[in-house]
């Protein structure tokens, strides 16, 4: 899918998502969400991550090709990590193919190819 701003891709390889010393989930399934202006973004299916560890907040955000995101803390032994993984749950056709997934703040979770 690509628009003129937003391009996404299935992402090669095994990813895996980190916080607080513990692995949040592992996926060969991730979307690579390529924005004008932004660092590319990998989407998660939200069954390939542990949803135990996030609780949903308050907070929501809208981007003007995306849609509406809501917002997910992530509640480790040691800390919560405020607001740091979101998701578009009914997000603009152009970018359909996200819907339901997670994506994560990568300035507090780490986000890797393994």
């Amino acid at each position: 899918m690509s628009t003129d701003r937003i391009t996404i891709e299935q992402a090669s390889g095994h990813w895996v998502v980190r916080a607080g010393g513990a692995v949040l989930g592992e996926s060969s399934d991730v979307l690579m969400l390529r924005e004008t202006g932004y660092d590319p973004v990998a989407y998660f299916p939200r069954e390939d991550i542990a949803i135990t560890f996030l609780d949903r907040t308050d907070r929501t955000t809208t981007c003007p090709y995306k849609g509406e995101a809501s917002y997910f803390s992530i509640v480790t032994k040691s800390t919560t990590l405020e607001n740091v993984v979101w998701c578009y749950e009914d997000p603009k056709s152009d970018v359909a193919r996200i819907a339901g997934r997670l994506a994560f703040d990568t300035e507090h979770v780490t986000v890797e190819e393994v």
